[in-house]
């Protein structure tokens, strides 16, 4: 991914996110809800929280929020009941699409996603066509513009902490990690006073498809949207080069 602009990528989300607020901090109070139903109220005690914590801050949703998020959890034991689940199709062009949702209803969910990938000219796989073509990995931003320090003393600060790699952009550092040390090399940077722009486990392409046909680029845009669009779902990983 040399060459591509991460931070600007991230503003870019951000911005989207931004204009949609509602509905990203309806998409982290479910995930609260399901993470703190599976491992209770205590994130020092519960990765899978701690790690919706981490994504809940880095989109900046208020402290008191996210702790009524999870006093509400733990105490409403009649709660609706959200299931993962996971679907993978292509787009226009063959590029790769996975669609992680949250749902209470499958069905929905299922139909709804499929209308999006048929609006956009795409179509749904079944398990695991495109996901083999993406790396999980945990992935953390931190924006130049934020951070006064030297570049290689951050390096340093997350190998250290157990970071894989470390990489320089032109206006932002990656920090990639396993996806079990995610949560340490986090940490260890937060408490270290690093600011980040992004912090989450995600799923990176091994590899980009440039789309330059008018009609895909449509399509590709018409579907992300859709999916974006639906309460349903939670994150979107594609290998489309934008």
């Amino acid at each position: 991914m040399s060459g591509h602009s991460k931070f600007a990528n991230i503003k870019h989300k951000k911005e989207k996110n931004d204009a949609a607020k509602g509905k990203i901090f309806t998409i982290i109070g479910r995930e609260i809800a399901v993470a703190v139903k599976e491992g209770g109220p205590d994130p020092a005690n519960n990765f899978k929280l701690a790690q919706v914590i981490a994504k809940a801050r880095s989109n900046n949703m208020p402290n008191d929020t996210i702790e009524r998020g999870i006093k509400k959890a733990a105490g409403d034991g009649n709660s609706v009941n959200y299931e993962f689940c996971t679907y993978e199709g292509y787009g226009p062009s063959g590029t790769a699409i996975i669609v992680k949702c949250l749902t209470d209803n499958k069905n929905r969910t299922a139909a709804n996603v499929r209308n999006a990938f048929t609006k956009g000219h795409g179509s749904i796989g079944t398990q695991g066509c495109v996901s083999y073509m993406f790396d999980e990995k945990g992935q953390i931003i931190v924006a130049k513009e934020d951070y006064e320090g030297d570049a290689d003393e951050l390096m340093m600060q997350a190998l250290d902490a157990g970071a894989e790699d470390f990489s320089e952009e032109e206006d932002s550092y990656e920090i990639l990690t396993a996806p079990d040390d995610f949560e340490d090399v986090r940490r260890a940077l937060e408490d270290a006073g690093i600011p980040m722009a992004e912090a989450s486990v995600t799923m990176l392409p091994q590899n980009y498809v440039e789309l330059t046909a008018e009609e895909d680029l449509t399509n590709i845009n018409r579907i992300l949207d859709l999916l974006d669009a639906d309460d349903d779902v939670q994150e979107v990983f594609h290998n489309w080069d934008e």
